[in-house]
């Protein structure tokens, strides 16, 4: 298990939160006990709710502190003084994603003027059925 994990700022943060959060929770489950048993009806639906609602909470919190926060980046190779390493497999690397990246956008063109064509068929139809 990765102590980093666990012991980063943001899943302190998230702890914390998740300390107040259940027992809080808890206790509204036990006050809508109290009123169940008084009389309230309405109050059993929310006696199975924040039961419900701690389950969650502690879903998110056990995914939030496993997923990578956004600012990370993904490592980059470095040369033996710290220095991101500068190799020729580097350069073919950019000019292969950039490729890649060219080739998505002209598909995704292709596919938005294919989609635009049957929108346009469509209204056409629409307009000769009188819609």
């Amino acid at each position: 298990m990765d102590k980093r994990v666990w012991l980063s700022r943001r899943a302190l943060k998230l702890h914390a939160v998740i300390l107040v959060v259940v027992p809080a929770f808890m206790a509204l489950c036990i006050w809508q006990i109290t009123r169940a048993l008084g009389g309230n009806s309405l109050s059993w639906a929310y006696v199975f709710e924040w039961p419900i609602f701690a389950g969650y909470a502690v879903y998110m919190w056990w995914r939030f502190v496993h997923e990578a926060p956004e600012d990370t980046q993904p490592p980059v190779p470095a040369d033996g003084n710290g220095a991101p390493a500068q190799t020729a497999t580097g350069a073919v690397a950019e000019g292969e994603q950039r490729r890649a990246r060219e080739h998505d956008e002209e598909h995704q063109d292709a596919d938005l003027a294919a989609y635009n064509a049957y929108l346009a068929q469509l209204a056409e139809r629409d307009k000769a059925t009188g819609r």
